[in-house]
């Protein structure tokens, strides 16, 4: 029961030189300092970390200075309380994190301060590269079921297009992919063969896929 939660974290909070009191309100616990006008700390239990649980502390920041939010440890620590992308979301959402255990020991996973997440230059510009890189709008977002049309899978169906028609060399297709050459002698997809030095001709798998994805040939192929 998630009531076998409240003392653990009623102790944590006065441990921090708060007055806990449980069920104020809707809320699972609140606590108050001594200060005028008192700083507010609202608690929610939940016995696993959940979309409820996140939902009810968001609707808790327009009342309070801090919200905790407060799990079951899981056993052998494999719950979600353990991944990297919770502690992350609680972090961007400024909540802090704690875990019960059975002891009554509470650990402090995250703590309750405004956070903003450090960019990743890297990504962002690779995410910009591969927008400006892909030919129109071939991927449908929210798709799971098929390979997703990237702007490199473009240039290669560039190639196997070109090479349809027979074999060639890398400089002969970089009008339809400016990367052919990286693209046939890395052939991520097997599509290509080398047929003599600096000459390149298609797969079985190449004219296969060219079958499968015929609705994103270049107009030109």
């Amino acid at each position: 029961m998630e009531t076998a939660l409240y003392a653990p974290v009623k102790r944590f909070l006065e441990s921090l030189g708060f007055e806990a009191k449980g069920e104020i309100l809707g809320c699972d616990v609140v606590a108050l300092d001594r200060g005028e006008p008192a700083a507010v700390v609202i608690g929610e239990l939940k016995l696993s970390f959940t979309l409820e649980l996140v939902l009810q502390a968001v609707d808790r920041t327009a009342v309070c200075d801090e919200v905790w939010l407060a799990v079951r440890a899981s056993k052998r620590g494999r719950g979600r309380e353990g991944d990297a992308r919770v502690r992350k979301l609680c972090r961007f959402l400024g909540f802090g994190l704690l875990v019960v255990f059975a002891s009554g020991k509470v650990e402090v996973v995250v703590e309750p301060v405004p956070w903003r997440p450090r960019h990743d230059a890297k990504r962002r510009s690779r995410i910009v590269d591969e927008h400006r890189r892909r030919k129109g709008d071939p991927a449908a977002g929210g798709a799971t079921r098929r390979p997703v049309m990237t702007a490199y899978r473009q240039q290669a169906l560039a190639c196997a297009a070109a090479l349809a028609r027979g074999p060639a060399r890398p400089r002969d297709l970089k009008s339809a992919a400016p990367d052919a050459a990286k693209i046939l002698l890395g052939n991520v997809y097997n599509w290509f063969v080398r047929v003599e030095r600096g000459v390149y001709g298609l797969t079985e798998a190449g004219k296969a896929a060219l079958v499968t994805w015929k609705d994103h040939l270049p107009e030109a192929a």
